[in-house]
C-alpha cells in the first residue's frame, strides 16, 4: 500500500480538545506577539523573547494545522505591528502620506511580515507537532529567510533580546540565529511543560511528572553552554588603541537634503571637527556630505577637509553619495551612484559600496520593467535607483595601516553582510541615519542589532549617525560610550584594533542552518519509524 507522508502527522483526532475558544486563543496569540518587541531595546524585558513564543506553542498543542496556520498570522501581526511601528513616524511625517493610509501600510507589513510565523509554525504543525526541538528549528529557520526573501527585513530576531546577557554567549560560534534557537528551545521546553501541567490537573489531578522535569533539564544546561562560550577569546588586541572622534551632527531630516542648506551642513561639520584634527580617526555619518563629490561644492570641500587632516596627520571617514563617473558605459551616458563611505586624510583610503539598499528608499524594485510604462526612470539619475555595491569589498584603511571592516545603515542589520565585511578587520564601523524615524524604538532596535555584530566578530564597533545614537561599542556587545539622541556632539573614544576570526566570521550561517534541518529530518524519521512499529502488531492481528 503507498503511503504518504501525512500518514506521519499527528492525526487531528488525537489532539487534545482546546482548553479556550477559538476567539480567545487567537486574541492570547496576538497579544503574546505585540508584548514580545519589548524583550527589544529600548524597553529590554528579555524573559518575554522566552514567555511570548512559549505561549504560542502552548496554544499550538491543542489544534489543527489550519488553526495553526491563523494562531501564527495572529502572532506576527501583533509582533510587526507593535515591533515596526516606528515606521509610521517616517511614512507620515517625511512622506505627507494621509494617516489612514499610513496606518494601513504599517498593518500590511505586520500582515505580509506576520506570514513567515505563520508558515513556520504550520509546518511544525503538520508534521513535527509537539517537539520544542522541532518548533525552534522551524522558528530559526524562518528568521533567516527574513534575511533575503524580498531583499529581507531582517528585524525583531528573538536573540537579539539576551544581546547583553550571558545567553548572547554563543554568538561568536553560532551567530544571532544559534542564540534564537536557544531561546526557541527554552521557550517550547517551558510550553511543553506547562500544557502538561495544565493537563494533568484539568484530567488526572497530577503534579509534574518526572518526565517534565527532565524536559525542565534543557534550560540549566543551555544557559550553562552559552555562559561557557563567554569564557573563550575568540580574537586578541593587536596593537595600542585608536583615538576616535565620532561626529553627531544632528542636521534636522526636514531640511537635511534642501539645496539651501547645504553650505550650512558641510560648516556644522567642519566646526564640530575644529578641534578633533591631530587624532587618528575622525568619523562622520551617513551622508554627512548631502550631495555627489563631483559637485563643485562639495569637491572644494572635500580637497579643503583632506589638506587639513594630511596636515594633522589624522585619517578621515565621512558618508556621501557617490557618482561613479569611470563606471560610464560606452552605450549609455547613465552614470551609476552609490550610498558609500569615504576614507581619506592621512593614511586614509578606500571607497565602500553600500551593499544592500533600502526598497523604494534607495532603489525602486523592479525598476526595469518600471521603466517601459515609466519612460521617465530612463537615465535619469534624479529618479532612478541607487545602484548596490559588490560583495566581498576592499577593506577601508586608516592611520597606521588599520583595517576598517564597514556597513552602512540599515544592511548592519543583515548578519551575513557584516560578518564578510568583518573579515581581516581590525575595527568595525557603521555609520547611519536614523533621523527618519525620531524619538522612536526604530534607532535603539538599529544599536541592538550592532552590538549583536560586535559580539559575533568579537571585535569593537564604532557606530557615527547623524542624530543619533551615536556608540562605541566593545568586542562583546557592551556599549561603553554613547551620545544621546538629537544633540550635538563629538565621541572622543580609544579603541583597540583586533585580530583573529571568530568560527561565526568564518564559516556564516551554514552549520547552524544544517543543524536545524538534521533536527528536521532526524526527529521526521524517528516519527515514521514509530509509526512503523505501531502498524506492525495491526497487520499480525490481521494475518
Amino acid at each position: 500500500m503507498v503511503m504518504s507522508i501525512s500518514a506521519f502527522a499527528p492525526s487531528q483526532s488525537t489532539a487534545t480538545k482546546p482548553q479556550l475558544a477559538w476567539w480567545p486563543r487567537l486574541l492570547l496569540a496576538l497579544v503574546s506577539g505585540a508584548l514580545m518587541p519589548l524583550s527589544l531595546a529600548p524597553y529590554g524585558i528579555w524573559p518575554l523573547a522566552i514567555v511570548c513564543p512559549a505561549i504560542l506553542y502552548t496554544l499550538l498543542r491543542s489544534c489543527s494545522t489550519k488553526q495553526a496556520f491563523w494562531l501564527g498570522e495572529a502572532f506576527g501581526i501583533g509582533l510587526w505591528g507593535v515591533g515596526v511601528f516606528w515606521l509610521f513616524h517616517s511614512i507620515y511625517y517625511y512622506s505627507s502620506t494621509p494617516l489612514i493610509a499610513a496606518l494601513g501600510m504599517i498593518g500590511f507589513v505586520a500582515v505580509v511580515m506576520g506570514l513567515f510565523t505563520a508558515i513556520s509554525v504550520t509546518c511544525y504543525q503538520r508534521f513535527w507537532r509537539g517537539q520544542p526541538l522541532v518548533f525552534a528549528a522551524w522558528w530559526v529557520i524562518a528568521e533567516w529567510c527574513k534575511t533575503w526573501v524580498f531583499t529581507g527585513f531582517p528585524w525583531l530576531f528573538a536573540g537579539y533580546a539576551v544581546t547583553e546577557t550571558p545567553l548572547a554567549g554563543l554568538a561568536p560560534i553560532t551567530g544571532v540565529f544559534g542564540v534564537s534557537l536557544v531561546l526557541l528551545i527554552m521557550a517550547g521546553v517551558l510550553g511543553q511543560v506547562a500544557y502538561q501541567i495544565g493537563t494533568r490537573r484539568r484530567v488526572l489531578k497530577q503534579r509534574l511528572s518526572v518526565r517534565d522535569g527532565l524536559a525542565l533539564v534543557w534550560l540549566p544546561i543551555l544557559s550553562a553552554l552559552s555562559w561557557a562560550a563567554t569564557q573563550v577569546n575568540w580574537t586578541q588586541v593587536a596593537g595600542k588603541p585608536i583615538a576616535i572622534s565620532l561626529v553627531q551632527g544632528n542636521i534636522p531630516q526636514d531640511i537635511k537634503w534642501l539645496a539651501s542648506f547645504q553650505e550650512e551642513t558641510l560648516k556644522i561639520y567642519q566646526q564640530l571637527s575644529r578641534e578633533e584634527w591631530g587624532r587618528d580617526l575622525v568619523v562622520w555619518p551617513e551622508a554627512s556630505i548631502p550631495m555627489f563629490q563631483t559637485d563643485p561644492l562639495a569637491a572644494d570641500f572635500i580637497a579643503l577637509t583632506n589638506q587639513v587632516a594630511q596636515h594633522f596627520q589624522t585619517s578621515w571617514i565621512t558618508g556621501l553619495p557617490y557618482q561613479a563617473v569611470e563606471e560610464t558605459t560606452p552605450q549609455s551616458d547613465y552614470t551609476p551612484f552609490y550610498n558609500t563611505i569615504y576614507a581619506s586624510g592621512y593614511q586614509g583610503n578606500g571607497l565602500y559600496r553600500k551593499q544592500r539598499l533600502v526598497p523604494f528608499g534607495e532603489y525602486t524594485p523592479f525598476e526595469g520593467a518600471l521603466k517601459w510604462v515609466l519612460p521617465s526612470l530612463k537615465n535619469n539619475p534624479a529618479v532612478s535607483s541607487f545602484s548596490a555595491g559588490q560583495p566581498y569589498q576592499p577593506l577601508l584603511q586608516i592611520k597606521r595601516h588599520i583595517k576598517i571592516g564597514s556597513a552602512l545603515c540599515y544592511e548592519v542589520a543583515y548578519p551575513n553582510i557584516s560578518r564578510q565585511n568583518a573579515q581581516g578587520a581590525n575595527v568595525l564601523l557603521t555609520i547611519s541615519n536614523d533621523a527618519w524615524f525620531g524619538q522612536t524604538a526604530g534607532p535603539h532596535q538599529h544599536l541592538q542589532m550592532v552590538q549583536m555584530r560586535a559580539r559575533e566578530a568579537a571585535h569593537w564597533y564604532i557606530r557615527a549617525t547623524n542624530t543619533g545614537i551615536t556608540a562605541v561599542i566593545d568586542d562583546q556587545g557592551r556599549i561603553r560610550q554613547q551620545i544621546p539622541q538629537f544633540e550635538r556632539s563629538v565621541l572622543r573614544a580609544d579603541v583597540p584594533p583586533m585580530q583573529g576570526m571568530t568560527p561565526y566570521v568564518r564559516y556564516g550561517d551554514t552549520p547552524i542552518l544544517v543543524f536545524c534541518g538534521l533536527m528536521l529530518i532526524g526527529n521526521l524519521g524517528y516519527r515514521m519509524i514509530q509509526h512503523r512499529q505501531a502498524i506492525k502488531p495491526a497487520s499480525s492481528a490481521a494475518i
